[in-house]
């Protein structure tokens, strides 16, 4: 460190920086900003993404729970012979069983009783459903051929997906 003195008339010593020395700690401060700034964006995307994954796996439990009080089959006599599929408007807003929400996307999401969830505008919920084969589960058989279904889940927050699931619907013994 370069140090210029000079005696004033009272004989005190004054000492300044030089101008290297000033660059060098600008630098470092600098360095040391940058640093804590992307921690801190850092720190922002993750809790971000945390939330995001907190929804998806709310609105996922939400569909599971519809869809494990859900009747496998119609139980309206007059559409039991109709074949597999929704049965009304799109998306399905009436929903009597499983098959009603074959390929469904909600948007608005919906809950466990199957109302909308107004306050989760950008989300949404696709629902695909395939028939198995009761003996090997991973073999698709005909849409209602059996008494067991998969319901894959792709939850969706403004055109990207956050979470896909699925789980293994089966016919409850009356």
């Amino acid at each position: 460190m370069k140090r210029i003195t000079d005696r004033s008339a009272r004989g005190r010593i004054r000492r300044a920086f030089s101008l290297i020395e000033v660059a060098v700690a600008i630098a470092i401060i600098s360095l040391g900003l940058v640093a804590l700034l992307t921690a801190i964006r850092a720190g922002t995307n993750s809790n971000n993404a945390g939330r995001q994954i907190t929804q998806a796996a709310f609105l996922a439990r939400e569909i599971r729970v519809w869809t494990l009080k859900l009747p496998f089959s119609d139980p309206d006599p007059g559409d039991q012979g109709n074949p597999p599929g929704p049965d009304g408007s799109d998306p399905q807003v009436f929903v009597d069983d499983l098959d009603d929400l074959m390929g469904v996307t909600y948007d608005p999401p919906r809950d466990g009783t199957g109302s909308p969830i107004a306050n989760m505008v950008g989300w949404t919920q696709t629902i695909t459903i395939t028939w198995r084969d009761p003996d090997s589960l991973t073999t698709i058989v005909p849409a209602g051929s059996t008494d067991a279904a998969m319901v894959q889940l792709d939850i969706a927050c403004r055109g990207q997906t956050v979470l896909t699931t699925s789980w293994i619907v089966v016919r409850r013994q009356e």
